[in-house]
């Protein structure tokens, strides 16, 4: 059983996208799936298909490759752990490398990027970086 799913997605997307695989299954959640679209809205997935296997249902997520097959998702940061919750407001957000990254919050709007939270006037739970 797995503590913190959304550690295990991001982890599961980084590791695939190094290998050159097209697609890669992740155990479905409410949470789970709005992260997922979250991080299609951005670019760095290209597509959520939902998957039933013997009454487990998957998530089945298309990456995307850039130039000379390098994978968008080059690294993930948890912030925001099980052990440990990290929380900010509006004004607090700050960028990820020099704007290269984006950082997923969760909000009482949803999951939202960094600069749609500041957008929107909302804080939350820093769940990760991304670039």
């Amino acid at each position: 059983m797995v503590t913190d799913p959304i550690s295990d997605m991001l982890i599961r997307i980084k590791n695939a996208g190094m290998v050159r695989h097209e697609t890669v299954t992740v155990p479905q959640s409410k949470f789970v799936l709005a992260v997922a679209e979250a991080l299609k809205r951005h670019g760095y997935i290209a597509s959520i298909t939902k998957k039933n296997r013997k009454s487990v249902k998957l998530l089945e997520i298309g990456l995307i490759y850039g130039e000379r097959n390098v994978p968008k998702v080059k690294g993930v940061d948890r912030l925001s752990k099980p052990s440990r919750r990290l929380y900010c407001g509006a004004k607090e957000i700050k960028s990820v490398r020099n704007g290269y990254g984006t950082l997923m919050l969760s909000t009482p709007k949803g999951v939202l990027s960094g600069n749609e939270a500041r957008k929107a006037q909302v804080g939350g739970e820093m769940l990760f970086n991304i670039w």
